[in-house]
């Protein structure tokens, strides 16, 4: 039986270009055969939306050994799809999204297209992997995560993850990061999302902004704590979104007409 190279997915939703991305594919390289597939431009907040009413087309922007790098004209998630769909010639062992310009903790993970390429290639049953630097800067400094991105990495080539489940790994801006902490996601939320301006030619337009909440900010389990605390945040996240724990209750409630 012919002993294959690992196999891994990159993609992002800050674009082909971000530093993140081209800084990823670096400390990774030498753990297998990398291919990325990636938005043409920023994608951020795409989540896991796709491209249905429009033809999504790819290019390839570079190869060489054990590296091939392409760009894609939809989502961060159309990416994943069509890589798996068109250019790999077998499941990959492993799909990375990141490394996001911004951390993904909290409520952010819903709205994350970096965590949208975690997710997609989680529900296709392989170990996924997304990583964040709590740094918006378009050259924001890696180079303290970088030993961690590869540990993990390593780690769960080695050993897989539970089928459906998927990590999420946020990191604080700082030269002097503490260690690892296995947390929980923060109960947080959003306000005061628009600011409204006036149009010269007349209406109102609108920006996305907001007010970020941290509902629990002394509960040391959660990512929030352990970012605010210069821990590198580990998340476990599930496919699976049913609340378990209301079936039973639901099934008490006389719903019948």
């Amino acid at each position: 039986m012919k002993n294959e190279k690992p196999l891994i997915l990159i993609s992002n939703d800050d674009g082909v270009s971000a530093k993140g991305l081209r800084v990823l594919v670096e400390t990774l390289s030498g753990l297998g055969e990398i291919v990325v597939m990636a938005p043409d431009g920023p994608r951020s907040g795409a989540s896991g939306s796709i491209t249905s009413e429009l033809p999504v087309r790819y290019y390839k922007v570079s190869e060489e050994q054990d590296l091939t790098v392409y760009k894609c004209t939809g989502t961060p998630v159309d990416c994943v799809k069509l890589a798996l769909f068109e250019l790999l010639p077998r499941c990959p062992d492993l799909v990375i999204g990141g490394i996001n310009h911004g951390d993904n903790s909290a409520v952010n993970v819903h709205y994350s297209g970096t965590m949208g390429v975690v997710i997609e290639g989680c529900l296709k049953g392989v170990p996924s992997i997304g990583y964040s630097l709590c740094d918006h800067d378009a050259d924001a400094d890696f180079n303290p995560m970088l030993p961690y991105v590869r540990r993990i990495a390593e780690h769960v080539l080695a050993n897989g993850l539970p089928k459906y489940t998927c990590l999420n790994v946020n990191v604080p801006k700082t030269t002097a990061l503490k260690g690892v902490r296995i947390c929980r996601q923060t109960d947080a939320s959003w306000g005061n999302e628009w600011a409204r301006g006036q149009h010269p030619k007349g209406g109102s337009y609108f920006w996305l902004t907001g007010k970020f909440t941290n509902n629990e900010p002394d509960a040391e389990e959660t990512d929030r704590w352990a970012l605010e605390h210069d821990y590198v945040a580990i998340t476990p996240i599930q496919i699976d979104m049913t609340a378990y724990h209301l079936i039973h209750e639901l099934k008490n409630w006389d719903l019948n007409v």
